[in-house]
């Protein structure tokens, strides 16, 4: 059975929210929001909706690799499926992709404006077509839920940072200088978060930041978050984690997304956070 692909438009992206939200029972609470956030993406990046009856994607290709398209968001509301959408919907992707000089598509999360690092494996049925439509599994990534009634205090920390010269806060008119530093430390990517997030905290000494953790840059999770070589060995990341958890306790969460986690060991003692979500990411050439 054929659809018809359309663009989505700017127009369309409520439709677009409302498929995605009876569609994403994972992430359904966050699904409207996840559309709001990928329609709002860095410079330098080119990004389409298209819709068909009942369904949607969005798909994206940046300027630093242009190479290289992204599918971001798919989703075909439950009432729709079983018919043929979501393989119309990727199709129709891969050919815009390839109508803007891509040479290969990506189920996986471009960065730093993405809606998940690949495909959870908990949508089954989302691996099976991608598999089916002659994709490759090429690389695994994973988060961390941390349970926000824990204890996220950090009560007597103030006080031993301050004996060792260092300040903690949040950051607010100075954010911009915050995100220069991770532009420097770090990459980009990193720094737009750092600018974009809901809530971002830092810590300094003697003028110089050196270390910094973000929340909310993807809608509910935390991160990004790194410290400064010189000044690790401080217990910065902690604290700074710590912090941020509790904004996000105080905006309503109950639990967070530690997301694309590296280091295991060190969220699972520094706030209980267990690995839980585990994301498989797809590539196939279009040439």
């Amino acid at each position: 059975m054929g659809h018809a692909v359309r663009s989505a438009g700017l127009t369309g992206l409520a439709e677009a929210a409302r498929v995605a939200e009876a569609a994403l029972t994972l992430d359904a609470g966050e699904a409207a929001a996840l559309v709001g956030h990928l329609s709002r993406p860095p410079s330098g990046r080119t990004w389409t909706a298209l819709a068909t009856d009942g369904g949607v994607v969005m798909a994206s290709l940046s300027d630093k690799d242009p190479g290289v398209g992204h599918i971001d968001l798919l989703a075909v509301h439950p009432s729709a499926r079983e018919q043929g959408r979501g393989r119309a919907l990727v199709r129709a992707a891969e050919e815009w992709l390839a109508g803007q000089g891509a040479r290969q598509a990506r189920f996986a999360g471009n960065a730093p404006c993405y809606a998940w690092p690949g495909i959870d494996v908990r949508y089954t049925a989302a691996a099976c077509l991608a598999e089916s439509l002659g994709y490759e599994r090429y690389h695994v990534a994973w988060n961390m839920t941390a349970d926000l009634s824990a204890d996220l205090s950090v009560t007597d920390e103030p006080a031993r940072l301050e004996r060792a010269g260092v300040a903690v806060g949040a950051a607010s008119a100075d954010r911009a200088r915050v995100a220069a530093f991770v532009g420097e430390h770090w990459n980009e990517r990193w720094a737009w978060e750092a600018e974009h997030a809901a809530g971002l905290h830092y810590a300094e000494r003697d003028g110089h930041i050196l270390a910094f953790a973000a929340w909310g840059a993807r809608p509910s999770w935390f991160g990004p978050m790194g410290t400064a070589p010189e000044a690790r060995g401080l217990g910065l990341g902690g604290v700074l984690l710590r912090r941020c958890l509790a904004d996000q306790r105080a905006a309503g969460q109950a639990e967070a997304q530690i997301g694309w986690v590296g280091p295991l060991r060190f969220y699972s003692r520094a706030v209980g956070a267990r690995a839980e979500r585990v994301f498989w990411l797809y590539r196939r050439d279009l040439a």
